[in-house]
């Protein structure tokens, strides 16, 4: 009985540990925060995360796609957020935590559409 019990708590913490490694936001630097404005390219509103393209116009003229990472659609949809809330073309400003290697990512916190809606992907979660 008692290698049963064993085996079950092993399994539970490897579960356990498996499903926060999946979760892990350390490719994000949660001490800064980016905003960038320019135009929805595409929304992948997937599971287990959504990701939000965006298009930014740069200085001299070149365009650089963002990535912005977010929750799956049943968080979204808790949140508000729609997938026809970006369809593409969709100006935007969009604030997250940018990614640490310095790629055009980041952890979505917050957007504002042009025509001044607001979204904020994090209002989903339940708090208990």
């Amino acid at each position: 009985m008692k290698i049963k019990l064993a085996v079950t708590l092993a399994s539970a913490v490897l579960v356990a540990t498996t499903a926060l490694a999946h979760h892990s936001t350390v490719m994000f630097d949660e001490e800064r925060e980016v905003t960038v404005t320019g135009v929805v390219k595409e929304f992948q509103y997937t599971n287990p995360h959504s990701w939000l393209l965006v298009d930014v116009t740069n200085e001299d003229g070149s365009v650089t796609t963002w990535g912005f990472e977010a929750e799956g659609p049943s968080t979204l949809m808790r949140a508000g957020i729609r997938r026809s809330d970006f369809s593409p073309g969709t100006e935007l400003t969009i604030t997250g935590h940018p990614m640490r290697d310095g790629r055009p990512g980041a952890a979505w916190l917050h957007a504002t559409r042009g025509d001044g809606t607001e979204f904020d992907p994090r209002s989903g979660f339940a708090i208990r």
